[in-house]
């Protein structure tokens, strides 16, 4: 696990090249490159054989956690495999090799594949219609809100309120407050649900909107939805869906077919897009017919048989994305749906369910599970009764496993939140669930001082937040 820097690596003298000799001797280039950009001195470059080169960096490839090598049990953000032909799919230079800018005539193919694709996720959704531009959930979020503001906006209403859950994840009141809104929280009772008086208290005749995520991030499913959306529907107001749980749902549940205006999904989780380090994501928005008119241009539709994109929706709020969105992610995810089918979605959702709920009853007996009343639908949050949540997290790298997502949802003490999604087997679930019950069982004096068996040991993270020292020695210049 130990992998010396390549500058330390360095041999005097050593190459990985090799280049014939200039016949006309060495090049003044002074004078067409200006003095200023000239070197005094010859960097100081590490010199080594390709051999070298080629054994370093695969061993610190070896160093990474990603979801080709080890679990990754991400509460509230559904890191399952994804299969490689998807990937194999979108490299295909009939994909890859259109440009943007192509005339609609060569570029039918492309064309249908999003027509169809907003129409795959229409049926999911239960809504009416979609948008591709949006490249994150985030950015959906506030996607959706602009629809919202716009739509309230055309029947000459000034709402500036958006209500939130406090189990929400922290993207609804940041997007909330981006699209220009004032955000209101209501608290979860003691189900773990949205509580209805807390929401009936807050809404009025300010509020624009309602954001839940359903299930929310406890892994709880909201009972009350139909409720909730009576209530905030006769206030004027319209229920946002974060779709970032959909995983759960897949087949089971449609967002549209109980109350909800508008919502975004995640094809970077719930699609078959491995996702993380900044991208690349795809978080597209899926909205009721009332909402449709304010959707981003251009917009793909079916005229005489053939492909077109239309921009000629005066409602529209404009483009909020170039061209028409991360296209690569939206063909993984299309590969994805067209491969499973209604059926196989539909199974990729219960097994993610029942993989959740199998290891939660695992672990209750050795850590405290909360809102244990009831199952859990894909993802649940436990405490360790001893120790730590960031302790436990480090702990286990060094059994080689990526860590949970902990400390949140925030409502929850010491917060351990998993998700095993479908992808992962009883075997792998069953070696995970032991070595969370080892750790348990372990000394906290070990605990505190964890990984062990890695490149660094336990980082003083926020001193490095506060403090970081991003300088090179001077022999290293």
């Amino acid at each position: 696990m130990s992998e010396l820097l390549v500058f330390e690596k360095s041999v005097d003298r050593r190459k990985a090249y090799s280049l014939p000799e200039i016949d006309s001797g060495k090049t003044d280039i002074s004078g067409f490159i200006p003095k200023s950009y000239l070197r005094e001195s010859s960097p100081h470059l590490p010199e080594l054989s390709e051999l070298d080169i080629v054994r370093h960096f695969t061993r610190l490839s070896q160093l990474n956690y990603s979801v080709d090598t080890v679990m990754y049990p991400l509460g509230s953000c559904t890191m399952k495999y994804n299969p490689k032909v998807n990937e194999a799919i979108v490299q295909n230079e009939k994909w890859s090799g259109i440009h943007p800018y192509s005339p609609e005539t060569l570029s039918q193919g492309m064309l249908k594949m999003i027509y169809e694709m907003e129409k795959y996720l229409c049926e999911i959704s239960g809504m009416d219609a979609g948008s591709f531009q949006s490249v994150a959930g985030a950015h959906g979020e506030m996607l959706g809100l602009l629809l919202i503001k716009a739509y309230h906006k055309d029947r000459g209403s000034k709402k500036f309120k958006v209500i939130v859950s406090d189990s929400s994840h922290g993207t609804n009141p940041s997007s909330a407050h981006i699209a220009g809104y004032e955000v209101v929280t209501v608290p979860s009772n003691n189900d773990g649900e949205v509580d209805i008086n807390a929401l009936s208290n807050a809404l009025d005749d300010n509020t624009a909107a309602v954001m839940l995520t359903n299930p929310n991030t406890l892994g709880i499913f909201e009972r009350n939805i139909l409720q909730i959306a009576e209530i905030t529907h006769k206030k004027g107001a319209l229920l946002y869906g974060d779709g970032a749980n959909m995983n759960a749902l897949l087949g089971n549940f449609c967002h549209g077919n109980l109350g909800f205006d508008v919502m975004h999904l995640n094809l970077h989780k719930s699609f078959s897009t491995p996702h993380g380090g900044g991208g690349p994501g795809s978080g597209p928005v899926f909205v009721k017919k009332h909402l449709a008119p304010y959707l981003p241009l251009p917009v793909v539709e079916l005229e005489d048989n053939k492909y077109v994109l239309q921009y000629s929706r005066t409602k529209s709020i404009g483009k909020i994305h170039s061209f028409y969105g991360n296209i690569g992610v939206i063909i993984k995810a299309y590969a994805y749906i067209k491969a499973l089918g209604k059926k196989g979605i539909k199974k990729a959702g219960e097994i993610a369910v029942l993989n959740a709920n199998y290891m939660r009853e695992k672990l209750k007996e050795h850590y405290t599970v909360h809102y244990d009343n009831r199952l859990c639908t894909h993802e649940f949050v436990i405490s360790s009764k001893k120790h730590k949540a960031l302790d436990i997290a480090k702990r286990l790298l060094d059994y080689g496993f990526y860590a949970p997502t902990i400390y949140f949802p925030l409502i929850v003490h010491e917060a351990i939140m998993i998700e095993p999604t479908e992808t992962e087997n009883k075997n792998e679930i069953d070696r995970f669930i032991e070595t969370l019950i080892k750790i348990d069982s372990e000394d906290s004096k070990v605990l505190k001082d964890a990984p062990y068996n890695l490149p660094v040991c336990r980082l003083d993270e926020v001193g490095a937040a506060r403090n970081p020292d991003i300088s090179w020695k001077k022999q290293d210049l």
